[in-house]
């Protein structure tokens, strides 16, 4: 399995920012012209974009016009999108607008046969969901509450219902470019093992992506970087090699 580096756009009242564990208070512009940066990205060698509109997440009005930009910008390289996608006609939405994959958040959390009602609709390669751990729990609603199971029991419902791709992020790590949580990366994939493993939350380093990607998970498919690539801790090709040589 290719491991693929994701640069990470998210979408907040028409910019690209990054927020630091997920406070909307952080957010910090990284562009004012998302589908411009989401065409750098792919310059730089990525080989896929993970978009989150940020809006949505918090309960505002999709961005959908946002997505499309992006996915135009970038076509053919394909991009996966989340962010307040809670009903079947927001992934349909989602994936009309061009994205390749759907990214389910606390609808997964709070209605497991909802996920995989989607990905039985739109086809499990269509549909992932987001394992976002805050205290222990999975988060929800823009990672404001933490109320959900535990990770490692989120992940064995929802392969239950037949989901195929996890994004799993530490909540506490995102933003602070401190390495991956190896450890509860593990445990969803004890938990989930036919799963494909996303990880998101905490990449600073080189480092960080080679220890990521020798750390013994078979079906890991990839890292999400944000705040390190735009901040140039490394270069998106450099980071790239780090992942498909740590394993």
């Amino acid at each position: 399995m290719t491991k693929v580096l994701y640069p990470a756009l998210d979408l907040l009242g028409g910019k690209a920012v990054r927020l630091r564990q997920g406070d909307r208070r952080s957010a910090k512009v990284y562009s004012d012209d998302p589908p411009a940066r989401a065409r750098a990205f792919v310059a730089q060698g990525a080989l896929s974009l993970h978009v989150v509109d940020l809006d949505a997440a918090f309960g505002e009005a999709r961005q959908t016009a946002d997505v499309e930009a992006i996915v135009a910008a970038v076509a053919p390289v394909p991009v996966q999108v989340g962010g307040g996608i809670r009903r079947l006609e927001d992934v349909e939405v989602t994936l009309r607008a061009g994205a390749a994959r759907a990214i389910l958040g606390t609808a997964a959390v709070e209605r497991p046969r909802f996920a995989g009602d989607a990905a039985r609709r739109f086809g499990a390669a269509h549909v992932a969901c987001g394992i976002d751990v805050k205290d222990g729990k999975a988060a929800t609603r823009g990672w404001t509450e933490a109320r959900g199971p535990s990770a490692g029991d989120l992940a064995a419902r929802l392969a239950e219902e037949g989901i195929e791709w996890l994004v799993v992020t530490a909540v506490a790590r995102d933003g602070t470019l401190e390495g991956f949580d190896l450890e509860l990366l593990r445990e969803v994939a004890a938990a989930a093992p036919g799963a494909s493993l996303i990880a998101s939350g905490g990449a600073g380093s080189l480092a960080h992506l080679l220890a990521l990607a020798a750390a013994g998970l078979p079906r890991l498919a990839g890292a999400i970087a944000g705040t390190a690539l735009y901040e140039e801790r490394f270069s998106l090709r450099d980071g790239q090699a780090a992942l498909q040589r740590g394993g």
